[in-house]
């Protein structure tokens, strides 16, 4: 079966947590249609399968072999050593390869066969992420922002934030009702998107019912996940922070200049709040009067994690335990901002971090709503990857724009909305104030050093190199290691992530874009332009195309060797034991070290999406390869000049491109 599952296609769609594009999903198609009855305004559909069906017959993620991971490592490692680093880096992975290393992967495996229920990977994952003592803030939460409503006059901040909070509450409302159609790949939709194959495979018993839409080549993913979308905070804790999670909350928690607000969106029925009234709460809050906070307690959640954790220890002492309990247990966190955006650099910076005083980073996520109507969600990344945070925005996108519950000519309901909307209000000591602002100059002093810069490539995409016979997302990558050789003359540490998703808790792998492959054809293009003819580098350009697929669909049926060495170090970790010379390797920290930390993401519902350098002298790169264009939105510190690595990015495109045409390179 596993074997089957290494499909191309399939593994295609899984490169990137939230990258669901390019097969039919029956979740993300944003273009399927769908029933709307004007009277239920509870769910966003009714699926025939229930929403968890599939959940307690995904295959387990499987632990690689040892000598693969080993293979794999090497592999990976040629590219960024010399001769003599590799010998040592050779001798080293075959020691332990054949000792210690031997025996952690067998105590692995015990471990991971006590323990059925889940993945091997997601305790230490969790643990790694809540471990962190950083600030969530530019090193964890990432961006994706909507595209704009296609009618421009529901771009309106009231209106568009009314629709987007009831699109949300009915997604929540779906999902907990079970009703939320399951995350599936079809790669036969005639066979498996089917109202005649929902109605059969919904009297399979859930513990074989994979094994029906696997007969038909639909592949369910995991969403073990989803439930921490709605009514989940980070707690920060000194030492390692935890999730916490209130589903009985019926509120939302509101920003604006700094200022808390709850309110509910939930009647004590379980019904979504009238719509003109979440309209008439949202319009009394952004037109009340008090003053921008002195004080913004928001700044805190952008602390490092163990400062934040004495400080909100202090705020409970000082009596702010039930306000803080509703900030929590709030269903999510909108940001209503009293600035409009010029553009995608100004969207970025905003969307990313801002300036610290209307956010609350560590909520589940946060829609964050600019006054001229652009939109986006920001999240906290400890909990979950992108696929789940991805499916809830194609979701909240089709239906606020395709099923809008107020207009611009509605209403707001006549309600005493100052009653219904409750602003919160904090006791500060002098300690708490001194904090607040402390965490003001750390957050400048931080978001100070970023810069953002993009680029669209105009003169291809994904149509002209699938003509070719090329992987377009491996275009893409090689397109990153000309322009950083071009740039500083080397080949470093990249990551692209891949989501595991096809397997009961899985999270993500790591695909190794930096290849023996890759570095023998940029140097052809950068260093050696006139010594290849057409012929040789669109040779090149085809190894290059076909070994990215490989380590796609490697790391998609997790299959990398990223996640197996993480996990066996924690496990060392865990029991106090010595760690192997290959974890003390230079070359071990130094392809940890990501130089080049990628993400790619297309959605009809999303405009771009970015995040932060993962290293101080590294790049954040988001990208896109559309249709006719390729697009890609670039972060970094100043240790690295973004601009040019753009420049550089765009004339390697334009290299490709051209020797694609049949033209030599000048």
């Amino acid at each position: 079966i596993m074997a089957n599952l290494l499909t191309m296609q399939f593994c295609a769609t899984l490169r990137k947590p939230g990258n669901l594009k390019p097969l039919r999903s029956t979740s993300t198609a944003l273009t399927n249609k769908r029933s709307y009855n004007s009277e239920d305004r509870e769910y966003l559909h009714k699926s025939i399968v229930p929403t968890m069906h599939y959940q307690k017959s995904l295959p387990r993620l499987p632990v690689p072999k040892l000598e693969d991971t080993i293979k794999r490592y090497l592999a990976a490692q040629r590219p960024l050593l010399d001769d003599d680093q590799f010998s040592t880096t050779e001798k080293l992975a075959r020691d332990f390869e054949n000792g210690v290393g031997k025996q952690m992967h067998e105590e692995l495996v015990a471990q991971d066969k006590r323990n059925k229920h889940t993945s091997y990977i997601s305790a230490p994952w969790f643990d790694m992420y809540l471990s962190a003592r950083d600030s969530v803030v530019l090193n964890f939460n990432p961006f994706m922002s909507f595209n704009p409503d296609p009618k421009t006059e529901y771009n309106n901040q009231l209106v568009r934030a009314t629709n987007m909070v009831a699109s949300a509450v009915r997604f929540m409302k779906t999902l907990r009702a079970g009703l939320l159609e399951p995350e599936v790949f079809h790669l036969n939709p005639a066979k498996s998107d089917t109202d005649s194959f929902k109605k059969l495979i919904r009297w399979v018993p859930s513990s074989l019912s994979w094994y029906g839409a696997f007969m038909v080549n639909a592949y369910p993913l995991d969403m073990s996940q989803y439930f921490r979308l709605f009514n989940a905070t980070r707690i920060p804790k000194q030492g390692k922070d935890e999730l916490f999670t209130d589903p009985k909350g019926r509120h939302l928690l509101v920003m604006r200049g700094g200022n808390m607000y709850v309110f509910d969106v939930i009647d004590r029925d379980g019904n979504l709040v009238k719509p003109a009234e979440i309209q008439a709460h949202l319009k009394h809050i952004l037109s009340d009067p008090t003053p921008a906070a002195a004080h913004p307690l928001g700044l805190l959640t952008s602390e490092n994690r163990d400062t934040w954790a004495r400080l909100r220890e202090k705020l409970l002492a000082t009596g702010n335990g039930e306000v803080l309990g509703l900030v929590d247990s709030a269903l999510f966190c909108l940001c209503l901002d009293d600035e409009s955006m010029n553009d995608h650099i100004h969207i970025s910076h905003n969307m990313l971090h801002g300036d610290g005083t209307n956010r609350w980073y560590d909520k589940s996520f946060s829609i964050i709503m600019a006054k001229c109507g652009n939109a986006a969600i920001n999240f906290e990344h400890s909990w979950g990857d992108g696929v789940a945070v991805l499916r809830f925005q194609n979701e909240v996108f089709k239906d606020s724009t395709e099923n809008p519950l107020v207009n611009p000519g509605s209403q707001p309901a006549a309600v005493d909305s100052a009653s219904a909307v409750r602003r919160l209000q904090f006791n500060l000591d002098a300690e708490l104030e001194n904090g607040v602002i402390k965490a003001k100059e750390n957050f400048h002093a931080a978001v100070s050093k970023l810069t953002i810069d993009a680029m669209q490539f105009m003169k291809g995409g994904k149509e002209q190199l699938k003509k070719k016979k090329l992987s377009p997302d491996a275009i893409a990558q090689l397109a990153f290691q000309m322009g950083f050789l071009r740039q500083y003359g080397q080949t470093v540490a990249t990551y692209e992530s891949c989501s595991t998703a096809a397997f009961r808790h899985g999270r993500t792998e790591t695909i190794r874009p930096a290849t023996i492959h890759t570095q023998r054809c940029a140097q052809a293009f950068v260093q050696q332009p006139g010594k290849h003819s057409v012929e040789q580098l669109i040779g090149m350009l085809s190894e290059c195309s076909k070994y990215h697929g490989q380590l796609t669909k490697e790391a998609a049926m997790a299959q990398g060797f990223d996640r197996h060495l993480f996990a066996m170090k924690y496990l060392a970790n865990s029991k106090g034991q010595a760690l192997h010379s290959l974890y003390q390797d230079p070359a071990y920290a130094a392809i940890n070290h990501n130089i080049l930390s990628t993400s790619t993401l297309t959605s009809p519902a999303v405009n771009l999406g970015g995040f932060a350098p993962v290293v101080p002298d590294g790049f954040g790169v988001g990208y896109g390869v559309h249709d006719e264009w390729i697009g890609c939105n670039v972060s970094s510190y100043p240790e690295r000049n973004v601009h040019e690595f753009l420049q550089c990015v765009h004339k390697s495109l334009e290299d490709i491109f051209s020797v694609l045409e049949g033209k030599p390179l000048s």
